[in-house]
């Protein structure tokens, strides 16, 4: 608590008078008896504000989210204090419509739950000040959440799923591989050794200008890529899979951006087009970069299971693989997984696609 204390400092805190006004704009349900504990929920670690309330059997009361989406596809990009005078702006709104869906007043609660880490540390800052603040006036406990932990434990919630299983966490800020064997035990197997999977792909949907085609305008790189790889020739270009002869479970993306780039590079000067337009391959270059991202993705994680299974760490059939993040929610890539788990006698689990993405649900 000393560290977040200190960490708190750094960021603006909402004024007394705001807090109270806050809390006073909830009202108490005469007849209501919770027998459970609720928890709140609190999520900003990136660039969606989500708040949730859940009580100790899993059941979820009610949630919220703002997605920052739409603003950060104009910018190209998340630019860190963009997001955060966003999450600043919607996080009262935000837990106030959490609260009100539950029906659960401020004096329920049997705690607050927030990410701590990781994340950018401007927007973690917003739910960590609220947070305190809520703590503070509302004489509750305090639980500091790893934003990692909770994907991982989220299929929980949706699926009778026992320990020990194995999780593999794949999003525009993360890649790993683990092995969960208990609710804050977890045995890291592999990582990405530079950017993450949903990083990459964003990269590649930016350069490839895909905001300006018709069908993928309003949507998240990731989201243009797989909608348009549907289109094209996954064959057509010559991409290898990193880190093939790699002896271990780690994971690498920014090579494959390098190439794809220098691809692209070179059909803009065979069609005779600038940067910005865009290319009459450009499905074909959306569906080579997907399968070789969905192969690397499937052979590392089809490392790490028989790595488990070989040393009595998971079962020899029947053993749980967990996929979760938003690079999850991409159906090509998850297909790739399945036949991976299928060989190996595994069961691929997903949560459902709105807890796939950062969500209030998973850190209460």
């Amino acid at each position: 608590m000393l560290i977040l204390n200190k960490t708190v400092r750094v960021f603006s805190i909402p004024s007394k008078r705001k807090i109270y006004e806050f809390l006073g704009s909830f009202s108490f349900h005469p007849g209501k008896l919770f027998l459970h504990k609720l928890v709140l929920g609190i999520e900003t670690s990136c660039d969606d504000t989500a708040a949730a309330v859940v009580d100790e059997t899993g059941n979820v009361l009610g949630e919220a989210i703002h997605s920052q989406t739409e603003v950060h596809l104009k910018t190209g990009g998340i630019i860190p204090p963009v997001a955060q005078q966003l999450h600043r702006e919607n996080i009262q709104r935000i837990v106030q419509e959490a609260l009100s869906a539950s029906r659960v007043s401020t004096s329920e609660l049997s705690a607050i739950a927030t990410t701590t880490k990781p994340g950018l540390a401007l927007s973690l800052g917003v739910g960590l000040s609220f947070s305190l603040q809520l703590v503070d006036q509302l004489k509750k406990p305090f639980i500091p959440i790893h934003h990692m932990e909770a994907h991982a434990l989220t299929i929980r919630l949706t699926n009778n799923v026992e320990f020990p299983f194995l999780v593999l966490l794949i999003s525009g800020g993360h890649c790993l591989l683990a092995l969960v064997r208990g609710v804050s035990d977890f045995l890291l197997l592999g990582k990405s050794l530079d950017i993450a999977p949903g990083d990459m792909l964003d990269k590649v949907a930016r350069r490839l200008s895909l905001r300006k085609h018709p069908e993928c305008s309003t949507m998240s790189g990731g989201k243009a890529i797989e909608l348009l790889a549907k289109q094209g020739n996954k064959l057509l270009f010559d991409l290898k899979p990193p880190m093939h002869r790699a002896k271990n479970c780690d994971f690498s993306f920014s090579g494959l951006q390098n190439v794809v780039d220098k691809i692209i590079k070179q059909k803009e000067k065979e069609e005779g087009i600038e940067v910005g337009q865009i290319l009459s391959s450009a499905a074909d270059i959306a569906a080579a970069v997907q399968h070789t991202t969905a192969c690397h993705i499937a052979k590392r994680t089809h490392r790490a299971i028989l790595f488990c299974q070989q040393r009595g760490l998971l079962s020899q059939t029947n053993a749980v693989l967990v996929a979760s993040g938003g690079v999850a929610s991409n159906l090509y890539i998850r297909k790739a997984l399945e036949i991976v788990t299928n060989l190996t006698q595994c069961i691929l689990l997903c949560p459902p696609p709105r807890l796939c993405t950062d969500n209030g649900v998973m850190i209460a």
